[in-house]
This record gives C-alpha cells, sequence and structure tokens, in this order.
C-alpha cells in the first residue's frame, strides 16, 4: 500500500483538490486497494473546515466530490506514515521539511516537478483561478500516478 499526502498552505483549495482528482483517478484505475491519498496544510489557519467553495465547485464540474474532507494541520507523524509528501510550492516544501524534520527531505517533493511545467501550483485563494489549478492538479496527479504504478 502506497500512501500519498498532499500538502499546501491551508488545507483548504490546491491540496484537497489535489487529493480528490488523485482519489477520482485511483477509483478509476481499480487502484484503491493499493494507493491511499491524504492532504494537510502546513499552516492552522483553517483546522476544520472544508475546502474553499470555489474548489467544490471546480471539482463538481467533474464529477468529482469533496464530501468528508476538513482541513488539518500537517504534523510529525505524517513523516512515517506518507511515502510521498507532495507540496503545492516550494514554501510549503520548506515549511514541510521544517516542521517534520531533516530527513522528510527524501519523501518531500514539488507537485508539478514531475511534469514538464516543473513550477508551483498557483493559489486560487489569491488568483481566483480554480480552473489553472484544477488543469494543473490533474496533470499533476497524472504523473504522480504513474510515478507510483512503477514504484507498487
Amino acid at each position: 500500500m502506497k500512501q500519498v499526502l498532499f500538502v499546501c498552505l491551508g488545507n483548504i483549495c490546491r491540496s484537497p483538490m489535489a487529493e480528490a482528482v488523485m482519489r477520482d483517478l485511483i477509483a478509476k484505475r481499480g487502484l484503491t486497494d493499493k494507493i491511499t491519498v491524504d492532504s494537510a496544510g502546513t499552516s492552522n489557519y483553517h483546522i476544520g473546515e472544508p475546502p474553499h467553495k470555489g474548489t467544490t465547485a471546480k471539482l463538481q464540474e467533474y464529477g468529482i466530490m469533496t464530501t468528508g474532507m476538513l482541513a488539518r494541520q500537517l504534523c510529525t507523524s505524517d513523516l512515517d506514515s506518507f511515502d510521498y509528501i507532495v507540496c503545492m510550492d516550494e514554501s510549503n516544501v520548506k515549511n514541510t521539511i521544517e516542521m517534520l524534520r531533516a530527513e522528510a527531505d527524501a519523501k518531500v517533493f514539488r507537485f508539478l516537478d514531475l511534469t514538464t511545467h516543473k513550477k508551483d501550483v498557483p493559489d486560487p485563494w489569491y488568483t481566483g483561478d480554480f480552473q489553472e489549478t484544477y488543469d494543473l492538479c490533474v496533470e499533476g496527479c497524472e504523473a504522480l500516478l504513474k510515478k507510483i504504478e512503477a514504484d507498487l
């Protein structure tokens, strides 16, 4: 069983969107018994809140639900619990490694480094562009799933 954790700042926009997209892809490929997915934020701003309404609305356009998803903060036990800790931007990578300890470096990487973009996922909390975030999440999840399938 491979375990994936998506990380962003508040865990209400980018990381829950990536979590939901990845869950959808995993289900469609019949891999739910091989891969689990979760998400967290580096901050405590939104603990216990559901995904942002823009995230939920964009995912619903594509038939992807966020039922039961609530924001949580990254914790030190996540380092031992997850095989892949996938951060939405370089700031999230830095904060995650600082929070989890130095050996986290081997598991933590920036989401779009697996794609041709090699950039941060822009935060729709600030940009308002949930479509761009969704498109990048789909592309990133496809690339990540390919990597995980090779590792199974």
